[in-house]
């Protein structure tokens, strides 16, 4: 991050520090930002240079806050933000279901100097995109705010698009979109005048109609518009929507689909029964268009994804290892895919890179295939990025240089010639299906760790491995006791 944007961020980063007394949490910190910075550029928008009417109308605006002190202005912030979230579009989704987290108002008057301070329309739209996604960077890694859920590692992202090779005027979903990563990515590369010379209608195209969204939280779809906003994507209308992707299919198709949907196989929505007591553990989702139902919320993104696709349409989705070899209707659902899309590549991630910890996750590539007789996958690439890889959030972060040997195996530019090595190596359609619960776990490397003692990795590794293991264990454990726990017969 250049200098003037990081020195931004940790100015507004430090100003955190003194509303922590008050139990302001990090999230809620950036959410206030996302508030005011809102508020703050609309002003400067309405004013010379650009002369544009303001979406905010009279007496909510910027002005209006700026003007007030004491108890008067924290009433007043909160009238803003209530009669704000009543709106529609971009400025909806930004205010649905705002609160003022900051009671102080002598807080509150700091904070609103402080943005004050800045002219942020003057700074280049990389320039304020780049304080952003520094400040959602920095709030997933407080990891009591759990925020990191929604922060997929945005050198693994950027690997993806690399070898997904978006292109200018094709349709790009994200049905589970966090903070907005796999957009900021797409939109780079396919901006990147490296990769593609756009003209006028491919430009507004990029900005206006490129990219949906869906996002089941309000705070993180509303992080999720203001950061595609100081990007520079979208318009008056919002591309997120805010709800649950999989509760339907949306009738819309896209030619890329690229996802990392929340770790955890039960439904986040919250059911009452007729008992008035609520249930986060029940939700099944019933479509015609799923091969099986089931209460694992992985597997059914994977059946959604491939409902969003286009024909011919192309999906990376990161799916936890559970998704490879659970049986039932997991094994339902990997053979029907097999059959009706190309399932092409996994790749297998290494531990460390999730600011939830304790996740074995992989990357599966598959194209969606009009209907014929015989299956569409032929042959399974599968690139082992975890066996004796070993990194860390904080001391030995992934770099997209360690993925870059991937990126050159998969071959992007013609996927269809490929040379296995150490760590890629093919399997045909008949191999997998052979295999026990059509398993797709699968791996071939030998374990440094599980030999002689003296290749034993450093403690502080060995540590995180352990822990790393016991929490996967923990997990899978009480997804067990739930699911126990939900067949047992009220009284």
């Amino acid at each position: 991050m250049p200098n003037e944007s990081s020195a931004i961020v940790q100015r507004l980063w430090n100003s955190c520090n003194f509303l922590r007394d008050d139990g302001v949490s990090y999230g809620d910190y950036v959410e206030q930002l996302t508030y005011l910075l809102f508020l703050k550029m609309a002003d400067e928008q309405s004013k010379p240079p650009f002369n544009k009417p303001s979406a905010i109308p009279a007496g909510l605006d910027w002005q209006s806050l700026f003007d007030k002190d004491g108890d008067a202005l924290e009433v007043h912030y909160r009238h803003i933000l209530e009669q704000l979230g009543k709106g529609g579009g971009l400025l909806g989704v930004i205010f649905r279901k705002s609160q003022n987290r900051i009671q102080d108002p002598a807080k509150l008057r700091r904070l609103i100097d402080l943005i004050n301070e800045e002219t942020w329309m003057g700074l280049d739209i990389d320039t304020k995109g780049e304080i952003y996604e520094g400040l959602l960077q920095k709030n997933a890694q407080d990891i009591k705010s759990g925020a990191g859920q929604y922060f997929t590692p945005r050198e693994l992202i950027k690997a993806i698009v690399a070898v997904m090779r978006p292109a200018p005027m094709q349709t790009i979903c994200d049905p589970a979109c966090g903070t907005g990563g796999f957009f900021l990515a797409a939109h780079d590369y396919i901006s990147d005048p490296a990769n593609y010379a756009l003209d006028k209608e491919q430009k507004q195209f990029l900005k206006n109609d490129a990219f949906k969204g869906w996002e089941i939280v309000d705070s993180a779809a509303r992080l999720c518009v203001m950061n595609l906003y100081l990007h520079g994507i979208g318009g008056d209308a919002s591309p997120i929507v805010v709800g649950d992707s999989l509760a339907s299919d949306p009738g819309d198709r896209f030619d890329l689909v690229m996802t990392n949907p929340p770790f955890g196989k039960k439904s986040s929505i919250t059911i009452v029964g007729e008992d008035g007591k609520a249930d986060k553990e029940s939700l099944i989702y019933e479509r015609q268009d799923f091969w099986a139902t089931t209460s694992n919320k992985q597997l059914n993104f994977v059946q959604h994804i491939k409902t969003l696709l286009k024909i011919n349409g192309r999906a990376a989705v990161v799916v936890p290892d559970n998704v490879l070899f659970e049986g039932g209707a997991g094994e339902t659902i990997r053979k029907k895919l097999l059959a009706e899309c190309d399932v092409h590549t996994l790749l297998r991630l290494p531990t460390g890179i999730f600011y939830a910890q304790g996740v074995k996750a992989n990357v599966l590539f598959f194209d969606r295939k009009p209907a014929r007789e015989n299956p569409w996958t032929e042959k399974l690439w599968i690139y082992d990025l975890r066996t004796n890889m070993h990194f860390t959030l904080k001391t030995n972060p992934l770099a997209l240089s360690d993925l870059q040997d991937f990126i050159r195996s998969y071959n992007p530019t013609n996927r269809h010639q490929r040379e296995p090595n150490e760590r890629f190596r093919p399997f045909t359609y008949d191999e997998i299906t052979a295999r026990d619960k059509t398993s797709l776990d699968i791996f071939w490397l030998k374990d440094a760790s599980l030999e002689a003692s003296e290749n034993l990795p450093d403690p502080d590794v060995l540590a995180l491995e352990i822990t790393e293991n016991l929490e996967a264990a923990l997990a899978q454990f009480t997804a067990i006791y739930q699911e126990l726990e939900s067949q047992v017969p009220s009284p």
